[in-house]
């Protein structure tokens, strides 16, 4: 069973077609690779998957469920979409905290686990907005991983970070696949697109250009 299958849709702001009969599939454990230029609909895609919008045609499903379903069972999704928005007086740390506590999740070394695996210093007191953009991508990443969630939506994950930054994400993103998880991943940048993904879908114009 596919984890994530987006069949048909279409949305249309407007008289604009944003995504136009766009059909893909993600295997479980797998990574699979969204890519294409600014406007080509992946951001809106990302945001149908995870039910932020409605389509007008077509049907999303996750694990065999609608997506409303899945969301609503309290399954959920990791997801980074478009720039995260953080409290800035507030430390990485803090920030994960209060969003973590939202579920009744109240584990404070399971937060540090996770900031460590992003690169970030648990015990810093530094605020997040005296952080670097690179800094604040690993803490999105950082939140979009604190549930452990099986499955993850990640548009452009890896704007912002060094090299460094970069291939430490890479080699956490395989981890993830390794330990079951399954990643929707968004890049312009075909080196991410082509070290990391099983498969690639290339969007163009709203619609499905070619499968990679």
């Amino acid at each position: 069973m596919a984890a994530i299958v987006v069949d048909h849709v279409s949305k249309r702001y407007g008289t604009q077609m944003v995504l136009n009969d766009v059909s893909i599939e993600c295997g479980e454990k797998c990574i699979v690779g969204i890519t294409g230029r600014n406007g080509s609909g992946k951001s809106v895609l990302f945001k149908c998957i995870c039910g932020l919008i409605l389509q007008d045609i077509g049907t999303v499903t996750i694990k065999g469920q609608t997506n409303t379903d899945y969301i609503r069972s309290g399954n959920g999704l990791g997801a980074i979409i478009e720039e995260p928005a953080f409290l800035d007086r507030y430390s990485g740390r803090k920030n994960l905290e209060l969003l973590y506590s939202v579920r009744n999740c109240r584990n404070r070394e399971h937060i540090n686990t996770v900031l460590e695996k992003v690169g970030l210093d648990a015990e810093s007191k530094k605020r997040v907005g005296k952080y670097s953009m690179g800094m604040k991508q690993r803490l999105a990443i950082a939140q979009a991983i604190m549930e452990d969630q099986e499955v993850l939506l990640l548009d452009e994950p890896l704007n912002g970070l060094d090299n460094s930054g970069v291939e430490a994400m890479r080699n956490l993103f395989r981890e993830l696949r390794e330990e079951g998880k399954t990643i929707l991943l968004a890049s312009h940048n075909k080196e991410d697109i082509s070290c990391l993904c099983d498969c690639v879908y290339e969007m163009d114009a709203g619609k499905i250009k070619n499968v990679l």
